[in-house]
């Protein structure tokens, strides 16, 4: 299942938009399609790629396992300058949760994870990592949508417990906890994708 294609990029609107001209808009909308973001049809217009949500399984699979790698890296190799980073991090993203704020959560929650990533010290894994937040932006607000924006403080707390086994050096229970972060996330994202039942009803009763 995918969602259906957007309207045209047209690269004037755009330049207008944002005020910039149209090199630095036409040199973005390259980038994004290199990163399959936006595709171009056959008449030449851009648009922006659908979601295909027949993809969504593999990506959670990749997620959870690199979300596991790199916070139990993070706990074996981090020092002081990255526990601050990452509570920096944290600290904004549970003020755009109280905010209610989608696109600020998508960026502060990007920023937190990648975080611990470069606190593991591995560039491959980070670079690895990275792709796959960038690519799960758009699953990521629809989860948000999913959620009224409100988004639960169950995972501020999750984010909290990642840092202390961060902290103490626990790999084992960073593991853990980063595992079961992503579960719920993971979790939320089936239960948005699965395909409603028909609601029963006592017809007796009506």
């Amino acid at each position: 299942m995918a969602l259906k294609p957007s309207a045209p990029l047209d690269e004037v609107r755009l330049s207008e938009r944002f005020q910039m001209s149209r090199t630095p808009i036409r040199e973005a909308l390259v980038r994004l399609a290199g990163e399959n973001l936006v595709m171009t049809l056959p008449n030449r217009s851009t648009i922006v790629a659908p979601l295909d949500f027949n993809d969504v399984q593999a990506y959670c699979d990749a997620l959870a396992l690199l979300q596991r790698v790199v916070t139990r890296l993070a706990a074996r190799n981090r020092d002081e300058a990255d526990l601050a980073r990452i509570a920096q991090t944290q600290a904004a993203f549970a003020e755009a949760v109280t905010a209610q704020d989608p696109f600020r959560l998508i960026v502060t929650n990007c920023d937190f994870h990648l975080a611990i990533a470069h606190a593991g010290r591995n560039k491959y894994y980070t670079g690895f990592y990275n792709r796959l937040l960038d690519d799960g932006r758009r699953l990521l607000r629809l989860f948000y949508f999913y959620h009224n924006d409100a988004l639960p403080d169950r995972y501020v707390q999750e984010h909290a417990a990642m840092i202390r086994a961060i902290k103490n050096r626990d790999e084992d229970a960073a593991d853990r906890f980063a595992l079961e972060h992503a579960q719920s996330t993971i979790e939320c994202l089936q239960s948005m994708l699965r395909p409603r039942e028909g609601v029963e009803l006592d017809l007796a009763a009506i």
